[in-house]
């Protein structure tokens, strides 16, 4: 299984930018899916992006589309989600996941198609 530390996460206010960082070790595979979610109390854990390895195909929720940025560094098994102009909406838990498969888009926004989770680091957006 893979593990997943993510980082970055603090206060912002609206329009600020902030960048997450997630870091995998263990058993990483030669082609899997990693993707953030993001959760708040009153909302089931909702999908942000997510990109493919080794291909660099990624998707975006459409609430963010625009706004975030997901990338990779493969020397450094690290997944950034770079985010801008941020809104207090965005404000919840985010984690880092990994799927053990390379996922289709039409399966990456589903939270258990997900194999490994980080712990979440906390992102609030203040007005």
């Amino acid at each position: 299984q893979v593990q997943l530390v993510e980082s970055g996460g603090g206060l912002v206010q609206a329009g600020g930018s902030l960048r997450l960082s997630c870091a995998a070790s263990g058993r990483t595979r030669s082609g899997y899916t990693m993707g953030w979610f993001r959760q708040t109390p009153n909302v089931e854990r909702e999908f942000v992006a997510a990109i493919t390895w080794p291909a660099y195909s990624t998707y975006y929720a459409d609430s963010v589309k625009g706004r975030f940025t997901i990338s990779r560094d493969n020397a450094k098994n690290t997944v950034y989600l770079q985010m801008n102009s941020l809104k207090p909406e965005d404000t919840g838990v985010y984690y880092c996941a990994a799927s053990d498969n390379i996922l289709p888009i039409f399966l990456m926004r589903i939270s258990a198609r997900y194999d490994s989770w980080g712990q979440g680091t906390q992102v609030t957006v203040s007005s």
